[in-house]
């Protein structure tokens, strides 16, 4: 089920351009595969290109963008888009591509539940104070203390979390399996 959703997202991803409805410019044509005005406006705005709005750099932009697609093209028709390691390296991306917004939201939302007040700062400074761990005065380390409790105190938050979701799941594994063969 996996690799049919895998290979969806993929055709969706590389093809999802191609077809345009009858009211868009289309900018440029490769083979079967179309590119629309906006298409290209969007993608130029967020490339390095985008920096420097010139018609020499958008006709670069352009050709760079024709040459990936005639690339990717050449790959498709090789069948390099089937393949097993591919799937796999799109499976990974995604993975990887999802974990990061879901515990970037996560921690944003941590974080900005995190409430630490000046008494907190103050005694966090004292104890520093008394195990010699600092000495300089506390307006020149109050930020940080209060940084650092934050950051400690979101990392917490987020194990429990992370603890929360292993409880309200349904968690089997067979550790006889974790056995090394020799």
């Amino acid at each position: 089920m996996r690799k049919y959703a895998v290979i969806l997202f993929l055709s969706l991803f590389i093809f999802g351009c191609g077809s345009q409805p009858k009211d868009k410019k289309v900018l440029a044509r490769i083979n079967n595969y179309e590119i629309t005005a906006d298409e290209f406006e969007e993608e130029f705005k967020d490339s390095t290109f985008g920096s420097v709005d010139t018609i020499e750099s958008r006709k670069e932009f352009l050709d760079n963008l024709i040459n990936r697609k005639l690339i990717l093209q050449a790959a498709q028709n090789r069948g390099l888009d089937k393949k097993r390691s591919f799937l796999k390296s799109i499976e990974k991306f995604w993975e990887q591509s999802l974990l990061k917004i879901t515990l970037d939201i996560k921690t944003k939302e941590i974080i900005s539940s995190i409430h630490v007040s000046d008494k907190t700062v103050q005694e966090a400074y004292q104890k520093r104070l008394q195990e010699g761990k600092t000495d300089k005065t506390y307006e020149g380390v109050r930020d940080q203390i209060k940084w650092e409790i934050i950051n400690t105190t979101g990392h917490q938050l987020l194990n429990d979390w992370i603890t929360e979701l292993r409880k309200e799941a349904v968690v089997k594994v067979n550790y006889d399996l974790l056995k090394q063969d020799k």
